[in-house]
């Protein structure tokens, strides 16, 4: 076996129950809702018990997801699984920073609670959404984008490429997707997060990380918006952070910049499964595993040499 890596879910993972049953099962994950409960009264409650309505609200799913992603890392950990670098998708990214070191739990969680808030704002100001469009390359994406007015703004998988855009763009891409013979998916979040519409968060998280500037990591976390390791410097770490939350995600990049350093071990920490199926869809003989419930961790355990 070649070098771990753990990847954190983002915001589209979000489900009623998630976390509920590692928590239950393994200390080191309850250790993590309870910390965190202490800074959001009711955050575990909303994690296992709130509804599909409650968790799309992008206020509640970020540090839901956030908690959920930190507690399976975690779990891990308690196990001897130590990860040779990480990445995440999205608010994923802000959970792996904090794994990582560049931030401790507390400034971590109110980091990913301001995000939350910062982006919420947005979507009020910006009606408007998201596409998963699949069957068609990237290349494809960004030309029909760019007629329809909307940004591509997650590439997810070489065959699969996010758009974020107006009610109005968006209803135009649907129909030139359907005409190049794609599929549009409508996508449960908010806004048109990681596209220009978000630019007034990415402004107000740089302001929020001059008074908390990340450390290095340790282990490297990889960063969205370049497919590379974040730098050591703390203010380039603190502006590429910041500019994430209105620039895309280039997870294909991230995933191919990783296998060519010897990964091939992908384990997802949070919930489902979705980055787990892009490794699957971007990757050839590697081994991609999901980890959120008990059953789950165990069979990362077995594989890799830890049970």
């Amino acid at each position: 076996m070649g070098k771990v890596a753990f990847l954190f879910a983002g915001q589209g993972a979000q489900h009623p129950g998630m976390g509920k049953e590692l928590a239950c099962a393994e200390a080191a994950a309850k250790a993590t809702f309870d910390a965190l409960e202490a800074a959001m009264p009711g955050l575990s409650a909303l994690c296992f018990e709130g509804t599909e309505e409650e968790l799309t609200r992008t206020e509640n799913t970020q540090p839901s997801v956030f908690a959920v992603d930190l507690a399976a890392a975690r779990a891990l950990v308690a196990h001897g699984v130590i990860p040779d670098a990480v990445a995440g998708f999205s608010l994923g990214e802000v959970a792996a920073l904090t794994f990582a070191g560049a931030f401790g739990d507390e400034d971590g969680f109110a980091l990913v609670r301001h995000r939350g808030d910062l982006m919420a704002a947005c979507c009020a100001a910006h009606p408007s959404g998201m596409r998963a469009v699949v069957k068609l390359d990237a290349p494809t994406v960004e030309a029909l984008a760019e007629q329809a007015g909307a940004w591509p703004v997650n590439y997810n998988s070489p065959q699969q490429t996010v758009v974020a855009g107006t009610p109005d763009a968006l209803e135009r891409l649907e129909a030139l997707v359907k005409g190049a013979r794609g599929r549009a998916l409508k996508m449960a979040v908010a806004g048109a997060f990681h596209s220009p519409l978000m630019a007034d968060a990415s402004t107000g998280l740089a302001s929020w990380l001059k008074a908390c500037a990340p450390k290095p990591c340790a282990p490297p976390v990889w960063a969205n918006t370049t497919g590379e390791p974040y730098p050591a410097d703390p203010a380039a770490m603190a502006g590429l952070l910041a500019g994430q939350a209105s620039h895309p995600v280039r997870w294909t990049r991230t995933l191919q910049g990783l296998r060519a350093q010897g990964f091939d071990t992908f384990v997802e920490v949070g919930p489902g499964s979705t980055l787990t199926k892009f490794v699957q869809r971007t990757l050839e003989g590697v081994c991609a595993l999901a980890c959120e419930t008990p059953g789950q961790l165990s069979a990362v355990l077995e594989t890799v040499g830890k049970e």
